[in-house]
């Protein structure tokens, strides 16, 4: 009787700490991050299907790749600054490695195998998007897959790790933006239209603008252990000003992009709608001093983005109906 009570405590206990375990891995996922992440796809398969070329098998393809390259990312941001110690006194959310939820090493193979699945699902991704009629398209593609996966290590791995030398914000920009977007798109049309560039800059804008929230509000523990970033270089109030930018250019771009059409219907305009919360948080952003306020903004333009990529995107495929 006693050994079988002994058993079933045990097993509760593994349960329990299986769950936990689990639990910790679901929260470095940073599964607030990845609304953002799919909204460069989101706007390029909309824009896509304004044209009438539409498929719903890659669509799951790219969303699913998409999101594991964003879990590869956060997974190796949490071991890189982990390792590092810059997330030793962090506001915001406790991250795995620093707070001794999860192992170093454990992190480490976690990042190996999310960049195996990532470039699993690439693959099959691009091989039915662009083979057997599109070969250059499909090497072209891999080629940006092996980047993508560089870019999501790098950003705080490695000795020379992008994001400890100012260029985190860039590297967003040009991967959330341009290759999101303009990558999907291609994956639909097997063709360019250069003036997708300017709704795929505006997703890239809007992304860094996520970043620069999250930076704006690490300066002081960023600048204690030596990481660079924009925000770091700007200061606070600075930063401010380049985050309006960031903020309101995206609207412009939008309005451009619109203005390009022979045909103006009333459906493209309502992204400009967002101009409302964009303001208001221009307002609480403006008027904060103390840094651990901003952390509740991150979540509210990481929902802005991909929202104003489906208002956009549906406003677009509404003019063509």
């Amino acid at each position: 009787m006693v050994c079988h009570f002994l058993k079933l405590q045990v097993y509760h206990l593994k349960n329990i700490y299986e769950f936990c375990s689990m639990k910790n891995w679901i929260t470095a996922a940073r599964l607030r991050t990845l609304p953002l992440s799919v909204s460069g796809i989101f706007l390029g398969s909309l824009l896509a299907a304004a044209e009438g070329k539409f498929n719903w098998i890659i669509l799951g393809l790219a969303f699913l790749t998409t999101l594991l390259l964003q879990i590869l990312s956060n997974y190796a941001n949490d071991y890189g600054d982990g390792i590092k110690g810059t997330d030793a006194h962090r506001t915001g959310e406790k991250r795995a490695v620093a707070s001794g939820l999860i192992l170093a090493g454990e992190m480490k193979k976690a990042v190996k195998i999310t960049a195996i699945l990532a470039s699993i699902s690439a693959i099959a991704l691009l091989a039915i998007s662009f083979l057997p009629n599109h070969p250059i398209l499909f090497a072209f593609f891999i080629l940006l897959g092996a980047a993508s996966v560089w870019a999501a290590i790098s950003y705080t791995v490695g000795k020379r790790a992008y994001g400890y030398r100012a260029m985190g914000d860039l590297f967003v920009f040009l991967f959330f933006g341009w290759v999101s977007v303009m990558g999907s798109y291609l994956l639909y049309t097997k063709s360019m239209n250069w003036s997708i560039l300017l709704p795929a800059s505006a997703i890239g804008l809007l992304s860094a603008a996520v970043l620069n929230l999250n930076n704006m509000r690490d300066i002081p523990q960023d600048k204690r252990v030596g990481k660079r970033t924009i925000a770091v270089n700007l200061g606070l109030f600075y930063s401010k000003f380049y985050h309006a930018i960031l903020l309101f250019m995206p609207f412009v771009l939008g309005l451009l992009y619109v203005l390009i059409f022979k045909e103006i219907y009333w459906t493209q305009f309502l992204f400009l709608l967002l101009l409302i919360p964009a303001t208001l948080q221009m307002i609480n952003v403006g008027n904060t001093q103390e840094y651990a306020k901003l952390d509740s903004e991150l979540k509210k333009t990481a929902l802005m983005t991909l929202i104003f990529a489906l208002i956009f995107g549906f406003g677009i495929v509404g003019s063509h109906l």
